[in-house]
């Protein structure tokens, strides 16, 4: 049977097509394809047309890809997303040196048929890999939005009600709402504290706290209370000093509730995939960085070795050697994924924080601390020995499981 190498070089809007068989035969020169319905459907009757075998290869870079490969899958097509820097390192590594849409179309199809049987084929958890990533992004944007809506209403609150953000450090509900944020849409400026005796106002707040299913203390009523003849406003309690605070209020609220929803969804889509349980059991990892963590290191089975990983993720440690010389200590090489490193500091600052003592990670970087190892240095090697034993242990339970 015909071996078919369909090599995919994609770009936004359109992609370069080549298709060659062993020995150099060309089947098709490379030719463009828009990525329109029309277009991709051209290509599929076309491949569909050839005799034998096809296996389509593209590179999974940024979002370009997406389209096509769902297109081709789903029309029940052999597809495979690759790693770039697998294409790159392959045969003589022109395709970044000459930049030719053709010429990487034409080098894609001659590692298709070189990694033919190796090739792994996209499926319906790529595409939730996919939605995934694309959902953290937008949980790392909103994140952002947040602290800055969060900063702009403690910056209003500075003028009106100082102080009135740190009564209550209780979490977000899992509608986004905040104690603190409720207590500054109903007591906006200090005089609405003040200008009330102790008896009235602890009545209020304790009706208040009642209506919103907060925790009632009379003892932190009367804190608030005491606090508030001291505090000095700037603006004066009025119509238009209200509605700046609520619009603020308002801003926080629709960041933090999109946020709480982006949690819940991640969750939901993570708990799909079937790394789910033995990464969710992890030290470190929770409901928020469990899913980011799968969002950006995506399906192990594309790492070959645990330095592959550790290298995606810019954690693995610089080398320098020459001849019999080998430098002994040389910076972590911070290339890689900026947003998967980002995620193992935030898993490496909860452990620093629960110091659970059975866990090998915290005890390797409570060993680095001790020694007097910079922040950057420890959190790094602790990053590098967290995702090694996250690839193993991951990998290990893939491989128990069942053929689907």
């Amino acid at each position: 049977m015909n071996m078919n190498a369909v090599g995919i070089d994609v770009s936004k809007g359109k992609s370069m097509v080549a298709i060659l068989r062993p020995y150099g035969e060309i089947v098709s020169t490379p030719f463009e394809v828009k990525h329109t319905v029309s277009g991709i459907r051209s290509l599929i009757e076309h491949i569909q047309a050839i005799d034998g075998e096809s296996r389509i290869v593209m590179e999974h870079t940024g979002r370009y890809y997406e389209p096509i490969v769902r297109e081709l899958s789903q029309a029940d097509l052999f597809v495979s997303a690759v790693n770039p820097k697998l294409i790159k390192d392959f045969g003589d590594n022109s395709l970044r040196k000459v930049k030719s849409d053709k010429a990487d179309a034409l080098k894609i199809a001659r590692y298709t048929l070189d990694s033919w049987t190796e090739l792994r084929q996209y499926s319906f958890m790529d595409e939730i890999r996919n939605q995934l990533k694309i959902m953290n992004r937008q949980f790392d944007f909103y994140m952002k939005h947040k602290t800055a809506m969060k900063n702009n209403l403690i910056g209003i609150l500075d003028q009106t009600y100082p102080g009135a953000n740190t009564y209550f450090d209780s979490p977000a509900r899992e509608d986004g709402s905040q104690k603190w944020v409720d207590f500054a849409t109903t007591y906006w400026h200090v005089d609405c504290v003040r200008k009330l005796s102790l008896n009235a106002f602890v009545d209020h707040y304790q009706k208040w706290c009642k209506r919103r299913k907060y925790n009632f203390s009379q003892s932190k009523a009367v804190e608030i209370y005491e606090a508030s003849k001291e505090i000095v406003s700037v603006l004066p309690k009025d119509d238009l000093t209200k509605l700046i605070v609520k619009q603020a209020v308002e801003q926080l609220n629709m960041a933090s509730q999109t946020v709480e929803q982006l949690r819940a969804m991640m969750n939901e889509a993570a708990s799909k995939l079937p790394e789910y349980p033995i990464v969710m059991a992890m030290k470190g990892v929770g409901r928020s960085l469990g899913p980011q963590l799968m969002a950006e290191i995506g399906d192990v089975s594309r790492f070959t070795h645990k330095g592959a990983i550790t290298a995606f993720a810019g954690v693995d440690p610089g080398v320098n050697e020459s001849g019999s010389y080998e430098q002994k200590s040389v910076p972590t090489s911070k290339r890689g994924s900026s947003d998967l490193r980002k995620t193992l500091f935030q898993v490496m600052d909860v452990l620093i924080k629960t110091h659970p003592q059975d866990d090998p990670v915290y005890q390797f970087l409570d060993k680095k601390r001790a020694q007097g190892k910079p922040y950057y240095v420890y959190m790094t090697a602790g990053a590098n020995k967290f995702l090694r034993i996250y690839y193993g242990r991951v990998k290990e339970y893939l491989s128990s499981l069942p053929e689907s």
